[in-house]
C-alpha cells in the first residue's frame, strides 16, 4: 500500500479450524479412556498358592507357599491373601492341589482349629474310598479275640474325621495291618485312646455308610 510504512502493515490473523480442535479433543478423550481401562483391568491382588500338594491336617506357613498376583474381580476374599497368614501358620482342612490358589475355606488357624491328628491301626485292607481328603467315621467293635463280642456292639467313636494319609505299617506286614492318619476333633481323643486301651478293633467307614449296612 502506498504511503504506509512497511513495519506498520497489519498482519493477517491465524484462523484455527474448529475441526482440528475437535479432533484433538477426541484423541485426548480416547487416550484417557484407554488409560482408565488398563488401570481398572490391572487391579490384581497377591494371594497364596500351593507349592506342592497339601493334605488335611498338614500345618502350613507362608514359607511353604508361593505368591500369585491375580485379578479375582472382587472374589479375593475367598482366597488367602498375602499378609493375612496367622503367626502360627494354618492347618489344612481339605486337600489342595499343586499350584492351586489357597481357598480361605480350606484352612483353619493352627492354634484354634480344635483338630488334631490320630493314627488308626486297621486290620486288613481299607476301602479305596479311604484316601487323603476323604471324610470317614471311626468305628470300634469288640476284638475278634473277645469272649463275648455281643456285649459291646459296634459304635462310632469319632464321626466326620478327615483322612490325612494312608500308610502301610512295615513292622506289621505279617498281620496285614494298615496305619491311617486321620484328623479328628480334640474332644474325641480320649474316646479313641480308650478304645485302643480296651483292645477294640477300629475300622474306618466312608461317611454316610454304617457297619450295619452290610454293604
Amino acid at each position: 500500500m502506498a504511503g504506509v510504512p512497511q513495519g506498520q502493515r497489519t498482519r493477517p490473523r491465524a484462523i484455527i479450524d474448529p475441526r482440528l480442535l475437535l479432533g484433538l479433543m477426541l484423541v485426548l478423550v480416547s487416550v484417557a479412556g484407554v488409560v482408565a481401562i488398563v488401570a481398572f483391568s490391572d487391579r490384581t491382588v497377591a494371594v497364596y498358592a500351593a507349592a506342592s500338594p497339601l493334605t488335611p491336617g498338614q500345618r502350613v506357613k507362608a514359607a511353604d507357599l508361593v505368591q500369585r498376583q491375580v485379578a479375582l474381580d472382587g472374589a479375593d476374599r475367598l482366597y488367602l491373601r498375602v499378609g493375612s497368614m496367622p503367626t502360627g501358620g494354618v492347618v489344612m482342612t481339605r486337600p489342595v492341589s499343586d499350584g492351586e490358589l489357597l481357598p480361605a475355606s480350606s484352612v483353619g488357624d493352627a492354634a484354634r482349629s480344635g483338630m488334631t491328628s490320630f493314627v488308626v491301626q486297621v486290620d486288613g485292607r481299607v476301602s479305596e474310598a479311604v484316601a487323603p481328603g476323604a471324610t470317614v467315621d471311626v468305628w470300634s467293635s469288640p476284638s475278634p479275640d473277645a469272649v463275648d463280642r455281643s456285649a459291646d456292639p459296634p459304635a462310632v467313636v469319632a464321626s466326620g474325621a478327615t483322612v490325612v494319609q494312608v500308610l502301610k505299617d512295615d513292622g506289621l506286614v505279617a498281620r496285614d495291618r494298615v496305619a491311617v492318619e486321620v484328623l479328628v476333633p480334640r474332644a474325641r481323643i480320649a474316646q479313641l485312646l480308650q478304645a485302643v486301651s480296651d483292645d477294640q478293633a477300629l475300622a474306618l467307614v466312608p461317611a454316610g455308610l454304617s457297619l450295619r449296612d452290610g454293604s
